[in-house]
């Protein structure tokens, strides 16, 4: 699965620095796959939140391959970075993504 921010996001920002991907955008920030991964595709996408921290399902990972457990969840002080029911993906699907955004 991927990880999403639920609505229960203060805006504080921990989550952001620790994703390998740079999967986490702040509210009402537009995005490329190309910030933080080897990729270059440069188009901007819209923000996917203008109220919170969202996280871009196509960019995470949950943190396999770089650590044993999502960090954006583990260093939410409000426990807001859950894995997403509707995007429930293998370990090797998440491994494929991370080769695809870093090599």
């Amino acid at each position: 699965m991927a990880i999403i921010i639920t609505d229960d996001c203060i805006n504080c920002g921990a989550c952001e620095p620790e994703c390998p991907n740079n999967a986490i955008y702040e509210s009402d920030v537009d995005w490329s796959m190309s910030e933080g991964t080897s990729l270059k595709d440069e188009q901007r996408h819209d923000a996917i939140s203008e109220e919170f921290y969202f996280i871009v399902p196509s960019k995470c990972t949950e943190c396999q391959g770089f650590h044993d457990e999502p960090q954006c969840a583990a260093v939410c002080p409000v426990d807001c970075c859950l894995p997403d029911p509707e995007r429930e993906e293998t370990e090797e699907v998440l491994l494929a993504r991370k080769k695809a955004l870093h090599e």
